[in-house]
């Protein structure tokens, strides 16, 4: 077991989605605190930047990459057994990375932005579960989004096809619903461990996120978002912050700690979800 720095700073993280927007953001102002970092992503060049940056905050040791495609869940084992090498104690894990707005499958099968924004992270954080337990006080912050309260329930069926609307809208809103039964169920089977759960909305913020939203549509969705530093901010206070030190199971909206929506509180659904999820990431 680590003991807590008294700034509230972790002293080591793994952040996924660190090469552009909050992740970028949230990754510098840790390795600037003295954190040891792992960066996960799907793209070494251009992560790079980034981690060179970071090494110049925080020293050569102290920020590793590993490369992680949360789309293919024989990926994210790779990057999990990597991650648990290079680090003895996990006290932070922070699931940022996110697509918005894409359409397809993911390399297993899943609709994209399930198979993505919630299934490649449950696959993370259960393999990284018993080092952040043996490391505690820790915390897990998943990034999740108020679009969660556009869909009324998940259609277990759906998230094993294709896309099925032009933007990929609502199947973004199933998966931020996801990530917050997720992150709830988590710090429920967490409780008395000393790891304990936030799922974050930062806001609506114009990040890489959208980019997959056709150009001329891109521009109307964007205009008038939160920039990445407003953005970050309510990432890194759920990250940080001595004063959330004793909550858990928590959803908030920017700083403020709110009820979702009825669907994300629903405890048969995030039962359901995690058992589904099991066998899921087991078949692969």
């Amino acid at each position: 077991m680590t003991d807590s720095r008294s700034d509230g700073f972790p002293r080591s993280c793994v952040i996924t989605g660190a090469n552009t927007g909050i992740g970028r953001h949230v990754a510098l102002a840790l390795a600037k605190s003295g954190t040891r970092l792992v960066m996960a992503g799907r793209d070494p060049d251009r992560t790079a930047p980034v981690v060179r940056e970071a090494h110049r905050l925080a020293g050569q040791e102290a920020v590793d990459f590993v490369q992680l495609d949360l789309a293919s869940l024989a990926s994210v084992r790779r990057a999990a057994a990597r991650i648990l090498a290079l680090r003895p104690t996990i006290d932070l894990l922070i699931n940022n990375a996110a697509v918005a707005g894409g359409r397809g499958l993911t390399k297993d099968g899943f609709e994209l932005h399930f198979g993505v924004n919630h299934l490649g992270h449950f696959l993370l954080t259960s393999l990284l579960l018993d080092r952040i337990r043996e490391s505690a006080p820790a915390r897990i912050v998943t990034v999740a989004s108020a679009a969660h309260t556009k869909t009324s329930g998940m259609d277990f069926d759906a998230v094993r096809r294709r896309t099925a609307t032009f933007t990929g809208t609502r199947e973004y809103a199933v998966s931020k619903l996801a990530n917050i039964l997720f992150s709830d169920e988590l710090g429920r089977r967490l409780e008395g461990t000393g790891v304990t759960t936030y799922a974050v909305h930062p806001g609506t913020v114009a990040t890489d996120i959208w980019r997959r939203i056709p150009s001329p549509i891109r521009w109307l969705v964007t205009r008038g978002m939160l920039s990445v530093e407003e953005g970050a901010a309510p990432v890194l206070h759920y990250a940080t912050s001595p004063e959330v030190a004793g909550l858990t199971r928590v959803y908030s909206h920017r700083m403020e700690v709110r009820e979702p929506s009825e669907p994300a509180r629903d405890r048969e659904l995030a039962e359901e979800l995690w058992r589904r999820s099991e066998v899921w990431v087991g078949e692969a």
